[in-house]
């Protein structure tokens, strides 16, 4: 495991893992709860976030961007999207909002401008329960003229999200799992 990485899981651990019980977006009850948010938005973490997908995404020398859905995606979208220019390889970003704006290009996706039809895209997550809300982003991707390459996360929570998102076609690739990020936080 790479310094990022197990630098990476501690932040995680300190700022972003709370146990307790606590009722999911899914609905499923769990003994955990991943606020992902509290690491991407600090320096350090979103640094490290960044540079932790990069390393995932040197696996996918096809992917020309990478996007997520508004919220939990913003701060990874940001994060890889500026690292990527540093490190040599610009790969621009989008965001997928809940609604299209109402107005104006009433669209899904913020950033098309960026990408030529057909790019082939990553999507980035915080967190992987059951895949649902990753199923109906890429869907709005592939309605907007993106291929999806793959689907990165920081916690694939192994609730059959991975599994779901297979059966739409959509290959995942995670930072952590919750075993590895218990693991790697020691």
């Amino acid at each position: 495991m790479n310094d990022y990485k197990k630098r990476l899981a501690q932040m995680l651990m300190t700022l972003s893992y709370r146990e307790g019980e606590v009722t999911l977006t899914s609905g499923k009850k769990s003994d955990y709860y991943f606020d992902c948010k509290q690491t991407a938005l600090h320096p350090e973490g979103s640094w490290l976030i960044g540079m932790c997908f990069l390393d995932l995404l040197k696996g996918y020398k096809e992917v020309k961007g990478v996007g997520g859905m508004t919220l939990g995606a913003d701060p990874l979208v940001s994060s890889v999207t500026v690292l990527s220019h540093v490190e040599g390889r610009s790969l621009p970003g989008f965001i997928i909002r809940k609604k299209p704006k109402g107005h104006g290009t009433n669209q899904y996706l913020e950033g098309l401008q960026n990408f030529e039809p057909g790019a082939k895209v990553a999507l980035l997550e915080d967190v992987v329960t059951t895949g649902g809300t990753l199923v109906t982003a890429a869907e709005r991707v592939r309605d907007a003229g993106l291929e999806i390459s793959a689907v990165l996360t920081v916690l694939d929570r192994e609730e059959g999200g991975r599994e779901n998102l297979a059966k739409a076609g959509l290959k995942l690739d995670a930072i952590f799992t919750r075993g590895e990020l218990l693991e790697a936080a020691k």
